[in-house]
């Protein structure tokens, strides 16, 4: 039994069954394990937080309109200007009128037909340039998702160890959690809270090596999602300080220290 669950788990059909991936036979299963095994159902639960971290971190504010509008009014259109008949002493003969009226009528008729297929060219215009955006969006949306698939699998990898680091007295608010991945030498960080600063200070995270510290970035209030960091071979730990954005030199601050978080050697 232990041996079923062990090869359920590293199946990758939990991994698919989140992410909306599985045909109606792997649901059926999938449910079934997460109804009858705790394991199972411990990690879906671990698998549906790590997915909502990255949601929350790819997430982006919607546009306040989608649309401007199609048509505008015509203010300039062509007219036809009849001028006025004048008085003849003569009687026009009544083909003459019926042909002046059939001029007119087919004026008017290929004035309208003109203007009804330069609409009509605008229309399809319009729908042409819509098509190019929708293909644009479907293209940003697939290379989102491809990037949040990776994440989700970067932080599922049993490879990856969890840090979170919680601030002192100084930043009692401060939590941010780092994703460390000793074998693919990838790290990433995901700022959950930072209270807020002085204009001309900042907040900076930190390698602690055997004997120096090596900066690692900004860590930016605004700036509210995952994001990769420097990977750092041999790494002791992770600090957070309050450097002045002024500072000269590349240097920590003891003094300043407002979180730091020993890392696993392996």
């Amino acid at each position: 039994m232990e041996t079923k669950l062990h090869t359920f788990l590293q199946s990758g059909l939990i991994d698919k069954y989140i992410l909306g991936t599985t045909t109606f036979e792997e649901s059926q299963k999938v449910e079934q394990y997460i109804d009858t095994y705790p394991e199972v159902e411990a990690e879906y639960n671990r698998l549906q937080d790590n997915l909502e971290i990255i949601a929350k971190a790819n997430a982006v504010e919607a546009p306040k309109f989608v649309l401007h509008n199609i048509l505008e009014d015509l203010d300039e259109k062509p007219v036809i200007k009849l001028s006025a008949p004048t008085i003849q002493k003569e009687r026009t003969p009544w083909y003459s009128i019926a042909a002046s009226f059939a001029a007119i009528a087919f004026a008017v008729t290929a004035f309208l037909l003109y203007q009804k297929n330069m609409e009509l060219i605008e229309e399809n215009q319009i729908v042409v340039d819509e098509i190019f955006d929708l293909r644009s969006d479907i293209e940003n949306n697939n290379n989102k998702l491809d990037n949040v698939m990776r994440q989700f699998m970067k932080l599922n990898n049993p490879e990856t160890e969890k840090y979170v680091l919680r601030g002192n007295e100084r930043a009692k608010d401060l939590k941010t959690v780092a994703y460390i991945n000793a074998v693919d030498k990838t790290s990433m960080i995901d700022v959950v809270s930072l209270p807020k600063l002085p204009e001309e200070q900042q907040y900076q995270i930190w390698a602690e090596l055997q004997d120096k510290m090596v900066s690692l970035g900004i860590l930016d209030s605004n700036d509210r999602k995952l994001k990769s960091i420097p990977y750092m071979e041999n790494a002791l730990g992770l600090s957070i300080t309050i450097e002045s954005k002024n500072k000269t030199n590349n240097r920590a601050t003891a003094n300043n220290e407002v979180a730091e978080v020993t890392l696993k050697n392996k």
